[in-house]
């Protein structure tokens, strides 16, 4: 996968105060409620980043918010942690996603992934990790992630994994 061509005339930006977060709607309360109050807190703190894709108008057509974390060796599939230190295992976090529903179903959504999924594999040149975790806010999201080859965490049906192998032959570097 190479760099990610967002629809003419839409651009991606680091979150910054002067974007119009309080009038996005994705129809996912929790998803709105983030963007509108906690992601510049968070990426001000250095917690998260949070990039948006502003529309012709300037709109927020949708947007991701990066993070990193743990995950015990114990919670990750057998398959993957057999040869991984018995740890706190580094994961890169696609902690949010949201896409506006004045642009639903425009395939915003793929491109937003796939551009999140291309900044975690930059920063895993740099910064190592053991697969890119998400947590679904429904039974729609999964499926969504599900068709970008996201894996269920044993015992955690919502909260998916893809390794960073799998990150790797998908960015075409293996």
């Amino acid at each position: 996968m190479s760099t990610v061509a967002f629809p003419q005339g839409f651009r991606l930006e680091l979150l910054q105060r002067s974007h119009p977060r309080g009038g996005f709607d994705c129809e996912q309360d929790q998803v709105n409620d983030w963007l509108r109050t906690k992601a510049l807190q968070h990426q001000d703190k250095r917690l998260s980043v949070t990039k948006a894709l502003l529309d012709p108008h300037g709109e927020i057509a949708g947007f991701y918010t990066l993070a990193t974390g743990q995950v015990d060796f114990g919670d990750l599939p057998t398959e993957l942690a057999k040869q991984l230190p018995r740890r706190a295992l580094p994961v890169a976090v696609l902690a949010w996603l949201g896409v506006s529903r004045v642009h639903q179903r425009q395939k915003l959504g793929d491109l937003l992934l796939a551009q999140a999924l291309r900044d975690c594999y930059e920063a895993g040149r740099t910064f190592a990790f053991v697969a890119v975790i998400l947590d679904c806010v429904n039974d729609r999201a999964k499926s969504f992630y599900e068709r970008w080859d996201f894996a269920e965490l044993p015992g955690n049906p919502y909260r998916l994994f893809l390794s960073a192998k799998s990150l790797a032959a998908m960015m075409g570097q293996l």
